[in-house]
């Protein structure tokens, strides 16, 4: 692993977007007209390309006009995921469009504003360049994602998601496996995405979404299957010819309901159960070991959406999990699954009660073209109300004043913003826990006002 640092505060390379073609024309890195080259060595092909006015780019094949390099260059070969950015080159200079943008990198940072800012955007972009020049040379960085995301100052893949992936992107860098898939003490490594197709797709459009598309982020935002700690933790397994005396002992030892059967170490032949195992031993009470394995096993990837699992689950009660060398690197049950959604759960319903009580307050004391006005927002009702709405309203003293409560009005809006941001990470299906005291502050402080609203 390697040490990081922790910056004093979160920050973003080039306002937390993607670079652009037409970033690299307006900073005269890159000229309208400009002849680009794309080379496929390994199928002895090529394709060629210009560069609009606008900054888009201008297949010579059909005279399609796309925004991005990664979206060019899929669909002028036809492959599913290509980094654009390393294999499109200036046809006079042979440079790739990717040089032109870490040299508009380089600019950005040393042109920052604030010595601050410009000190910490030095921190990223160096420690990025490093891990890029690592990853080209096939020895990537390995992170844990608690690391990787403390680069930047966060401490959970909250909103300063997409931003992240926006500063990987523009060095040409993503995660293996995808930090959003995965638990926050997972390791990940920085590599580089594919520069050569390797994958033709059967029907190709200049607006279908692409993978490796460097204006685009991943579109999976619910709980992954590799987000659950089981999911990449190991997986206890025994051979074909174990026997069911040796399969029951360590299915008792371990309290597990289910084991993988392995033929060798890479090889997956199916699982036993406890009911797969009754079932063989009632049908013949001599049965062989192998007629107790259940073949067809369910494997998913780890980066597979929760909510598309729960079939499976649903009807054997696990599914194996594949990590990102399509290895099987663990196991996620029905209890594992009820211990995630369970953990959200008792949040969820400590935040809806809260909201009620302070729905309740507020109404009792005033106008909804008060709050209306207090907020800069219509209401037509206090339904409408929102947890920041509630805390604008405590916030103003003239309403304090109103409600006569012998309470701090900036410690308790203080609770309200921490509260605001423990319902925003639940709502919006954060996949990393929640700070272990936060059940606790939400019903200290939903008893409080309890106490006072009644």
């Amino acid at each position: 692993m390697v040490d990081i640092g922790e910056p004093t505060r979160v920050m973003h390379l080039h306002g937390g977007r993607r670079v652009t073609v037409r970033d690299l024309v307006d900073a005269h890195l890159l000229t309208p007209g400009t002849a680009l080259r794309f080379v496929r060595r390994r199928v002895g092909t090529q394709h060629d390309a210009t560069v609009t006015e606008d900054g888009r780019i201008k297949l010579a094949d059909g005279g399609h006009e796309v925004p991005s390099p990664s979206q060019a260059a899929r669909l002028a070969s036809g492959a599913r995921a290509v980094d654009g950015w390393r294999v499109w080159t200036i046809l006079e200079t042979g440079r790739p469009l990717d040089a032109l943008r870490q040299e508009f990198l380089d600019n950005a940072v040393r042109t920052a504003g604030a010595l601050e800012t410009k000190q910490l955007e030095q921190r990223v972009h160096e420690r990025l360049r490093q891990a890029r020049e690592r990853a080209d040379a096939d020895q990537p960085v390995e992170f844990s994602v608690r690391e990787l995301l403390a680069l930047w100052g966060a401490k959970d893949r909250g909103d300063q998601i997409s931003r992240i992936e926006a500063d990987l992107a523009n060095h040409g860098l993503v995660t293996s496996p995808s930090f959003r898939a995965v638990t926050l003490d997972a390791s990940v490594r920085l590599v580089t995405a594919p520069a050569e197709p390797e994958e033709p797709a059967p029907e190709v459009r200049g607006d279908d979404p692409d993978p490796t598309d460097d204006e685009l982020s991943p579109t999976n935002v619910g709980l992954t299957v590799g987000n659950l700690p089981s999911a990449l933790g190991g997986v206890a397994f025994v051979a074909p010819d174990a026997g069911f005396d040796s399969a029951i002992t360590l299915m008792l030892l371990n309290d597990f309901s289910q084991l993988a059967v392995f033929s060798n170490p890479h090889k997956l032949r199916g699982a036993v159960t406890w009911e797969s195992i009754a079932r063989a031993r009632h049908a013949n009470s001599a049965a062989h070991f192998t007629s107790g394995i259940v073949e067809e096993a369910p494997v998913v990837r780890y980066d597979k959406e929760l909510i598309d699992v729960l079939p499976m689950l649903q009807q054997l009660g696990f599914v194996f999990v594949k990590n990102e060398k399509n290895a099987v690197a663990g196991i996620v049950t029905t209890a594992d699954v009820v211990s995630a959604y369970g953990q959200m759960a008792g949040p969820f319903f400590e935040i809806g009660e809260l909201d009620q009580t302070l729905r309740r307050i507020i109404a009792r004391n005033l106008e909804v073209d008060e709050v209306s006005s207090l907020c800069g927002k219509t209401f037509r009702s206090f339904d409408e109300m929102s947890m920041g709405d509630y805390q604008r309203v405590l916030s103003n003293n003239d309403v304090w004043s109103r409600l006569g409560w012998p309470l701090d009005r900036v410690m308790i809006t203080r609770h309200l913003d921490a509260t605001r941001r423990i319902r925003n990470a639940v709502m919006h299906f954060n996949p990393d826990p929640l700070p272990a005291d936060a059940m606790a502050k939400l019903r200290k402080l939903s008893a409080l006002l309890k106490q006072y609203s009644d």
